[in-house]
C-alpha cells in the first residue's frame, strides 16, 4: 500500500478491522453516474481556453486518469507545467454547471442495494474531488448502503495506478482477494489488475467492449442495469 493510502485512510476515518466480509467497489464517473462525456467537454473547454487544441475523442480516451496524468497523456510529460493549475480550476468550473443535471445511470442505485442485499460491502472507490462527491452521491441517493466513499485526497497517484483502491480496501477493511471491482474505462481495468482484483467493465461511460475485455476486464455489461441483471452469473456471486 502507498504511504498517502495509508495517510489518506487514517486521516479521513479510522480503517475498519479486515474480517470475513467481502465487498465490491464501484468507480463512480462514468460506472455509476453519466459524467464522462460531461468531463470530456469540460476538458476540451478548459484546454480551448488555454490555446491547446486537443481533439475530443482523445480527450475522452484519457477520462478516469487523475487530472495529472491525463495533461501528461494530452500535452506531452516535458510540457511548461505553470499552467496546469489554472487547467483544472478551468475543468472545474465548467463541469459544475452541469451538477444540478446530473444523472445516475440505468438502474445504478438497484445495482448497489442488490450488492449490500447479498451482504456485501458497498464502497465507493472514486477518485471524484472531494467537493464533488457530494454531488454524486446525492445523485445516486443510496447512502443508506453504501459502507465507505474515497476521493482524490485519499490517493497519491492518479488511475491507472492502483492508490485509490488501496485507500478504498484500507478503509473499509477489505481484502483484495475478497472483493470485485467495477469500472467503465481502461485506467479502471488497469488499476485493478495491479492488485490483481477481479474487475467487471462497463461501457456506459463510452469505452467499447473489445477495449475493456483486451484490459483484462474478467466480463463486460452494458451498463448498472445490466449487470444488475446478470448479477446472480457475475463474478460478483462468487464472493463468498
Amino acid at each position: 500500500m502507498s504511504r498517502a493510502s495509508a495517510r489518506a485512510g487514517a486521516g479521513r476515518r479510522e480503517a475498519m478491522p479486515t474480517d470475513n466480509r467481502c465487498g465490491v467497489l464501484f468507480d463512480v464517473d462514468g460506472t455509476l453516474v453519466d459524467t464522462t462525456y460531461l468531463h470530456t467537454v469540460s476538458w476540451w473547454e478548459a484546454l480551448r481556453q488555454a490555446d491547446h487544441r486537443v481533439p475530443m475523442a482523445l480527450i475522452h480516451r484519457s477520462i478516469g486518469m487523475g487530472s495529472d496524468k491525463l495533461l501528461d497523456h494530452l500535452l506531452g510529460p516535458e510540457r511548461d507545467r505553470d499552467g496546469d493549475g489554472k487547467l483544472r480550476d478551468a475543468h472545474d468550473s465548467l463541469y459544475a454547471e452541469y451538477w444540478e443535471r446530473l444523472a445516475p445511470l440505468p438502474r445504478a442505485a438497484e445495482l448497489l442495494r442488490a450488492c449490500a442485499a447479498r451482504g456485501l460491502r458497498v464502497v465507493l472507490a472514486t477518485s471524484a474531488a472531494e467537493h464533488e462527491v457530494g454531488a454524486l452521491r446525492a445523485v445516486l441517493d443510496a447512502d443508506d448502503v453504501i459502507d465507505t466513499v474515497t476521493s482524490s485526497a485519499d490517493a497519491e497517484e492518479s488511475k491507472p495506478a492502483p492508490d485509490i483502491l488501496e485507500a478504498a480496501l484500507a478503509q473499509s477493511g477489505l481484502t483484495p482477494d475478497r472483493v470485485v471491482f467495477v469500472g467503465d474505462s481502461v485506467w479502471d481495468v488497469a488499476a485493478a489488475g495491479k492488485l490483481k482484483i477481479p474487475c467487471i467493465g462497463l461501457t456506459c461511460g463510452g469505452t467499447s467492449r473489445a477495449e475493456l475485455a483486451g484490459a483484462g476486464a474478467v466480463a463486460v455489461y452494458d451498463d448498472p442495469a445490466a449487470l444488475l441483471d446478470g448479477l446472480g452469473e457475475s463474478a460478483v456471486a462468487g464472493l463468498r
